[in-house]
């Protein structure tokens, strides 16, 4: 199936999607700060440049959508019924992504 929209417009449509400071970022941030906890965001030097850095107790914390990551028996999840097969295969790449990037974490947060 073709997709609705022309190519500048998906474009457009896809540079709204927000990948840092979103809302559930935000407040699992808001909530380690209040309660004394100090991080770093998105550190470069970790694979997978994870949402959250607690140096100090040598922890990370992601923050993932439930639509992108796919949550296994979670109300949010939903897979489109357009394009259907290309979004499962979207989102099973970035489940693997999630796997590999977790592995490779516990190298450097042990």
């Amino acid at each position: 199936m073709a997709d609705v929209h022309e190519p500048e417009i998906r474009s457009y449509n896809m540079s709204r999607i927000k990948g840092k400071d979103t809302k559930p970022e935000m407040l699992v941030r808001k909530f380690l700060h209040a309660h004394g906890f100090r991080f770093k965001l998105h550190d470069k030097m970790l694979p997978g440049k994870p949402d959250i850095v607690l140096p100090k107790y040598n922890t990370i914390v992601q923050v993932h959508g439930c639509f992108w990551h796919g949550h296994e028996g979670c109300k949010y999840y939903v897979v489109p019924k357009t394009r259907t097969q290309w979004w499962l295969d979207k989102i099973n790449a970035d489940r693997q992504k999630d796997k590999d990037h977790e592995r490779e974490n516990e190298k450097y947060i042990s």
